[in-house]
């Protein structure tokens, strides 16, 4: 952080004041990440309320990524221009504000102009979290500083589906969003004390900002999603009409991007071909993470029977291997090299997805569910590391922060259209209710079509990636 004078201020963890920039930065990004989570298991009782049956939960997952995916670089620009301090404290109160919202809301199209919103918020809130820790401590301080961050928060991923499944079974699903509430007001608490009364500015607003390819992106993703989510509701030529205007919009933002000065989005960095492989493998692999968590959860609920809680801790094992191991294994890229990982990663989670196919009405947690989440989490755990580290040695080191950023957007992106686009050609979708045996198999289509993903991913790794002769030394950059 910079303080008045324009001094930049470093703070330590053995500090009062380093310790409460941690304490918020971790609750603002914590919560962020426990949001997802938690809704993902919240959603048949949001459908049960709500109504608007497999669309409904579609959009209360995909309105929240519209917002963030779009306009997630462009938050952290804002914040590189205004001040990161001054644009995280706008965040959180906003995701605050924006959860009790989505809390209180009577029916599905309030709950998906909140989200929204949310998204919105968060797209503020997540950049801004982890460019605070960086600049308010260095050298050793803040690698133990974002190595904090990086663990609290990974934490709160992984906690997430259990969290959400006892706060549905025994307080209802609205308290899935209103429980950010508390979190956003101490965020905001902890961090208004430390930062600086004012932070410097890089340049004018108009500088550095695009925001017209920012809000072009989002309106293209939006019709993109509603294209998808909505094909049995608006009939095909709407539809198609809705992806077509979506299409068009993304390929004008490439052309924004192309002519900017400074881009949101530098076009340039897909022009390096272990960057644009890494970006592909993650928007293929993510993409049918997403789906599937979605998916399995409904079909744990709404086919097989299991209570919220149940099925949050039926995916649990999914999202602790990938906490517990993806560092660990991390370190096998520098003596197995990340193209092997990358391809043989994929290859498991595929197995892990076609396990899947044998979730139906009786199926049992231990011999059924259990053996197909550890084997598709262990396929995640393997790729996750190496992607990373694909994508930040493809780089040259002045651009780690931009290509981390654009990376973690089309993490988002793949989640977006997966869970979109994959319902539908596996047969489900529309405002009728998900459930019963023609949902399985739809289900079983939607896993076959994950698990397609997963190996176009590992073939798109093993074709495109080359092993260097010399491994760059590990960056103590932290994705988030």
């Amino acid at each position: 952080m910079t303080a008045a004078s324009g001094v930049t201020r470093r703070l330590t963890l053995s500090g009062t004041a380093g310790r409460w920039i941690l304490v918020a930065t971790v609750l603002g990004s914590g919560m962020a990440l426990l949001d997802t989570t938690m809704v993902v298991v919240a959603l048949p009782a949001i459908a049960r309320t709500l109504g608007g049956g497999l669309a409904t939960q579609q959009w209360v997952l995909d309105a929240y990524l519209v917002t963030l995916a779009g306009l997630v670089l462009l938050g952290g620009a804002i914040g590189d221009v205004v001040g990161h301090g001054r644009v995280f404290l706008i965040g959180a109160a906003a995701f605050g504000v924006t959860s009790a919202v989505c809390g209180a809301a009577p029916d599905g199209s309030v709950m998906v102009i909140a989200r929204l919103f949310q998204g919105a918020a968060a797209s503020l809130l997540v950049p801004g979290a982890l460019a605070i820790v960086s600049t308010s401590f260095s050298g050793e301080e803040r690698g133990r500083a974002i190595g904090v961050w990086s663990t609290i928060s990974g934490a709160a991923t992984v906690i997430g589906p259990l969290l959400g499944g006892v706060i549905v079974d025994h307080a209802g699903w609205r308290w899935v969003f209103f429980v950010n509430v508390p979190l956003a007001g101490a965020a905001v608490g902890a961090a208004v004390r430390q930062l600086p009364a004012r932070e410097v500015r890089s340049a004018t607003l108009g500088t550095h900002l695009d925001g017209g390819g920012a809000l072009t992106a989002t309106a293209g993703l939006g019709l993109l999603a509603c294209g998808l989510i909505e094909a049995h509701d608006l009939g095909s030529v709407l539809a198609v009409g809705a992806v077509v205007l979506g299409l068009a919009l993304l390929v004008a933002f490439g052309i924004i991007e192309a002519r900017r000065e400074r881009p949101l989005l530098p076009l340039s960095l897909f022009s390096l071909r272990g960057y644009a492989v890494a970006n592909l493998t993650t928007l293929l692999v993510y993409g049918a993470l997403s789906v599937s968590l979605f998916l399995v959860v409904l079909e744990l609920q709404q086919v097989t029977g299991y209570s919220a809680l149940a099925a949050g801790a039926a995916i649990f094992p999914i999202t602790l291997l990938l906490f517990l191991l993806s560092p660990r294994l991390g370190g096998l890229v520098s003596r197995l090299g990340s193209r092997r990982l990358i391809t043989v990663g994929p290859l498991i989670a595929a197995l892990g997805l076609l396990l899947f196919l044998r979730v139906a009405a009786a199926a049992s947690y231990p011999v059924v569910v259990l053996p197909a989440a550890l084997i598709f989490g262990l396929g995640l755990a393997l790729t996750a590391a190496p992607l990373t580290t694909t994508v930040l040695e493809s780089v040259p080191s002045t651009r780690m922060g931009i290509a981390s950023g654009v990376n973690n957007a089309i993490t988002r992106v793949a989640g977006l259209l997966a869970v979109a686009g994959v319902p539908l050609v596996a047969g489900l979708g529309g405002s009728a209710d998900a459930e019963g045996s023609g949902f399985t198999s739809g289900f079983h289509h939607a896993m076959l079509i994950s698990a397609v993903l997963c190996l176009l991913g590992a073939a798109v790794a093993f074709v495109g990636l080359r092993t260097p002769r010399h491994h760059a030394p590990p960056s103590d950059v932290a994705p988030e």
